[in-house]
């Protein structure tokens, strides 16, 4: 039987402001990079954190929505699969495996106003996209849409006293608190 799955899902916060360039098509491409932190405690008992940063590609409206609203320290979900890159640069072959997003979930609230009332990156005044979910519009798919939020994320985004739910830091829920 020759069966394969390629499904990644990441919860983490930015580490840097996303990066949208346009293709000469005019089809956005955001460049995210997202630190997810895992808890656990070792055999002795001792609590340990191990950080893994993860770049992740997003596509079409939806990285225009990302670049409009997420900034460095946002949290996000995201829902994709794994592709691998080898290129050539200087004569030397390089390559990465990154994530190219198929559905990415804003969590947390909605980015504050600045004193002046604007919303940071531009913004709008509406801010109802920052709650929702939307399919990212990737080369292989062929038009966004708006999906409701997974159950998972819904749960994980109201677990009481995590950084995830109160926007309060880089943190993520603890291992064993994860609904998934």
């Amino acid at each position: 039987m020759n069966v394969s799955v390629n499904r990644v899902l990441l919860l983490g916060n930015l580490t840097r402001d996303p990066e949208v360039r346009y293709m000469p098509s005019g089809m956005a491409n955001a460049t995210l990079r997202l630190a997810t932190t895992r808890r656990f405690k070792t055999q002795q008992g001792e609590d340990k954190e191990e950080t893994c940063f993860v770049d992740v590609v997003v596509w079409g409206k939806q990285a225009e929505t990302c670049g409009q609203y997420l900034s460095k320290g946002s949290p996000l979900f995201v829902e994709g699969r794994l592709q691998y890159d080898e290129w050539e640069k200087d004569g030397q072959k390089r390559n990465c495996v990154r994530v190219v997003a198929e559905r990415t979930q804003f969590v947390g609230p909605p980015p504050r106003r600045t004193a002046d009332g604007e919303a940071p990156h531009g913004a709008s005044a509406n801010t109802a996209a920052r709650s929702g979910t939307a399919q990212a519009s990737t080369p292989d798919r062929a038009s966004p849409s708006v999906a409701a939020p997974t159950p998972a994320v819904a749960a994980a985004a109201s677990t009481s006293g995590s950084a995830v739910n109160s926007g309060a830091g880089p943190g993520l829920p603890d291992e064993d608190n994860l609904p998934f």
